[in-house]
């Protein structure tokens, strides 16, 4: 079976020509961050793979964003005899690689892996540059200062802090760093 799966970061972004026109069965597709493994339709995809299956990845970014990651998910996809195309590359890995293949994958994921940096780099000094022309105000509250002022005497009366964080639609995290 031709199994195919889909990442791209956010909700907004289009899924539809990362595997247009590739034949596959399958399609999984996340709505989430490359540099985390912990993504629910790639740990469902990765589950549902059996032997003889391929897995067919548009480019190697969109499966991994560090070459660790990367390397040991075609591994151990290989070794449950799961073959990984990725379509961008033109490349094929079933666990019969040569040294040759072994190299792309390692160069086109240090590749992936470096990109990612850089684009951190220049988020973080855009950011910077923002701050010295007061253009960056950070993320937006989630609750008003008059939400506050009610979180702090709900505390004040011993009210749970979940059942307060709950209430107001925060985290507890974020309703500690509010009071403080």
């Amino acid at each position: 079976m031709r199994v195919g799966y889909i990442r791209v970061s956010t909700i907004a972004q289009n899924t539809e020509r990362q595997l247009e026109g590739v034949l596959v069965e399958k399609v999984f597709v996340d709505h989430a961050s490359g540099k985390s493994m912990e993504r629910p339709k790639l740990q469902e995809c990765l589950s549902f793979v059996r032997e003889g299956d391929v897995l067919v990845v548009h480019s190697m970014d969109r499966l991994a964003r560090n070459l660790i990651d990367l390397r040991q998910m075609v591994e151990n996809l290989n070794s449950k005899g799961v073959a990984v195309e990725f379509v961008k590359e033109n490349l094929i890995f079933n666990g019969q690689d040569t040294p040759m293949s072994k190299l792309l994958l390692s160069m086109m994921g240090a590749f992936a892996e470096f990109e990612r940096a850089i684009i951190k780099e220049r988020q973080l000094e855009g950011i910077e540059l923002a701050k010295q022309r007061n253009a960056f105000k950070g993320r937006p509250k989630q609750v008003s200062d008059e939400q506050i002022s009610e979180i702090k005497q709900l505390m004040q009366t011993g009210e749970s802090k979940e059942k307060i964080a709950k209430r107001f639609g925060i985290s507890r995290a974020t309703l500690y760093r509010y009071v403080k």
